[in-house]
């Protein structure tokens, strides 16, 4: 008998722990977490910190923000409750699909759409290029220790799927040895104009990309945004300010 296409991927498995509830497959990495009680609450740190672009674009009803790899939907349930935005979700897995809505209160509305597709192949289609404005990249295997997708024509296309003013942000492994491939691609493929997020303790460390003109933004404005985010979103956004503050020329952040 032949076997199903299904049953080569990867089964996640479901635990719970003092109100929180995880999703990972055959390893002791997690994938993913979910507060049961607040299940729209990023309980991760990277995942708080996939959101800092909100320091720089403001959300919109008429713009789409992309994320690649669902996992256990927490960015996905936080962007659906907060943000107006239409929201695409690319999971190659259709396993984590349903887990996601059996367990991790993922639910169909009309502005939210996913793309059972391997997100590599995706992001290459002329269809979905010059479409997102956000694009939000979490693409780990079973092991959870590097991403799956790094090539430098891999970080293109997610520059082509970006409109003309655009961010990538790419949850990375700082202690993995694909991190600093990972960092000369996107280099690569954004034209150096980064910016690092502080490594959490568990070690993942989160890169913004930019597409567009030249940025300059004070310091000032800068402060001020992150404070109505804190306030607005219940992010820890200053922190993040105050780590860009090495990028400061004469009171602003510049990216060329």
């Amino acid at each position: 008998m032949k076997k199903s296409p299904l049953a080569t991927l990867d089964q996640p498995v479901v635990s719970e722990q003092s109100g929180v509830r995880y999703l990972h497959f055959d390893s002791p990495w997690v994938q993913g977490a979910m507060q049961v009680t607040k299940p729209n609450r990023l309980v991760l740190a990277y995942t708080q910190q996939m959101m800092a672009w909100l320091l720089f674009l403001q959300p919109q009803t008429d713009a789409i923000i992309g994320q690649l790899g669902l996992g256990a939907g927490a960015l996905t349930r936080f962007c659906l409750k907060h943000l107006p935005n239409q929201l695409w979700v690319v999971e190659w897995n259709p396993h984590v699909i349903r887990v996601c809505q059996q367990f991790f209160k993922l639910s169909n509305q009309p502005k939210f759409e996913v793309f059972e597709d391997d997100a590599g192949k995706w992001v290459q289609k002329s269809d979905n290029h010059h479409t997102c404005d956000i694009l939000m990249v979490d693409l780990y295997d079973t092991q959870a220790r590097g991403p799956v997708r790094d090539s430098y024509d891999f970080y293109k296309s997610c520059y082509n799927v970006l409109s003309p003013v655009g961010i990538m942000v790419v949850n990375l492994f700082g202690a993995h040895e694909s991190f600093s491939r990972n960092v000369r691609n996107i280099e690569s493929a954004f034209a150096g104009r980064l910016l690092f997020l502080p490594q959490i303790d568990e070690g993942n460390q989160i890169v913004l990309a930019f597409k567009g003109p030249p940025l300059e933004v004070s310091w000032a404005d800068l402060y001020e945004r992150a404070e109505q985010i804190e306030k607005q979103y219940q992010l820890p956004a200053r922190k993040w300010a105050k780590s860009m503050v090495t990028r400061l020329v004469q009171g602003h952040l510049v990216l060329n």
